[in-house]
């Protein structure tokens, strides 16, 4: 872990404008483009092999649980962070509470929304509130560790949370997409995360990770189970009797191969570089372009920012952001340098 120099690494990138929109879309390292050019020249030559592919989702399964410091068996393998949430959601009973934040990404809370009909109800507050709203009688808390729309941190930070949750027998869901690949996160602090791979992990859109708890395991129930969630999937794809898998394979949605070809270089990249001097790289280059802006310093890679014209002015400049909830968000990552806060300084006026 951390082998891989910064100067190094910006070497696997090579954006042809001011990329500050990881939050959006992540960036794909030169290896991840590389091995998909092999996969795909594969394929087109009839020489791809189904059973091939095992063998790099299991590196994915691996790569990812050292990231979040899990073991592989409670990492499930899927394609969206909404269909993981599914299966939490259609576990709970009837009449379940459920505690959100009112300003959070819609795939976290639309699938508890949608059990609205079994009694299940969701009670957003405001994600300064959060903590404080943690009580008897929430049976569980669904949040994102890192806001969409303009970076925020849960307040008090996830371990608060996660301790709030536990002193009051509150299970916790966690979608980490926007903060895995930046955001130091351990797993077992909670019940269930989800994590979609197409942003910080800068991977294919199409793959994505959950992990549970291991006693929270038996009460999901594998409602996209197929032949890939088989104990062993070769000898589970004709008939019955159900044989899932133990672990929590037995939540895995059959893989996209090829995206799943291009998640494993970028996780490499990532644990070789290693997560610690991510953070701080992100954060030190979000801070200093919050210190042009005159505003105050933050915990975030990700920042939004007022301006009358919305993205007009960055893309003049050729760079590309993103309109979220009404500010422009900026997003800082393994490629950018201080030359790009300078750009984005000058193009905002500053």
């Amino acid at each position: 872990m951390g082998a891989l120099g910064l100067d190094d690494a910006r070497k696997e990138f090579e954006p042809e404008n001011v990329y500050v929109n990881t939050a959006s879309i992540g960036l794909p390292p030169r290896r991840a483009l590389d091995a998909l050019a092999g996969a795909i020249d594969t394929w087109r030559t009839g020489r791809a092999e189904a059973a091939a592919y095992d063998a790099v989702v299991t590196r994915a399964r691996e790569r990812f649980a050292e990231l979040v410091g899990a073991t592989p068996a409670r990492v499930a393998i899927g394609n969206q962070v909404s269909t993981f949430g599914a299966l939490i959601a259609t576990a709970l009973p009837a009449g379940a509470v459920v505690l959100g934040a009112e300003e959070d990404f819609t795939s976290v809370l639309f699938p508890f929304m949608a059990h609205a009909d079994r009694g299940v109800s969701v009670k957003t507050v405001p994600l300064a509130g959060l903590l404080d709203a943690i009580r008897p009688g929430v049976d569980l808390v669904a949040v994102s560790a890192v806001q969409s729309a303009d970076g925020r941190l849960v307040p008090g930070g996830l371990d608060a949370l996660a301790g709030a949750a536990a002193r009051h027998g509150c299970m916790t869901y966690i979608d980490a997409t926007q903060a895995i690949g930046w955001l130091p996160f351990r797993a077992d602090a909670f019940d269930f995360v989800s994590c979609a791979a197409y942003k910080w992990l800068m991977s294919p859109r199409g793959t994505a990770f959950g992990v549970v708890k291991p006693e929270r395991l038996g009460m999901l129930r594998p409602l996209y189970a197929g032949w890939y969630a088989g104990d062993n999937p070769w000898t589970s794809i004709y008939g019955p009797p159900l044989r899932l898998a133990a672990d929590a394979r037995r939540l895995d949605i059959s893989p996209a191969w090829l995206s799943w070809v291009g998640t494993v270089p970028a996780l490499d990249l990532l644990a070789e570089v290693g997560i610690e001097t991510i953070h701080r790289h992100d954060v030190g280059l979000a801070n200093a372009l919050r210190a042009r802006l005159g505003m105050p310093r933050g915990d975030s890679a990700i920042l939004s920012v007022s301006v009358g014209d919305g993205l007009s002015g960055l893309a003049a400049a050729n760079i590309k952001a993103a309109v979220r909830a009404g500010g422009v968000r900026l997003s800082f990552h393994l490629h950018n340098t201080e030359a790009d806060v300078e750009a984005v300084a000058r193009a905002l006026g500053h």
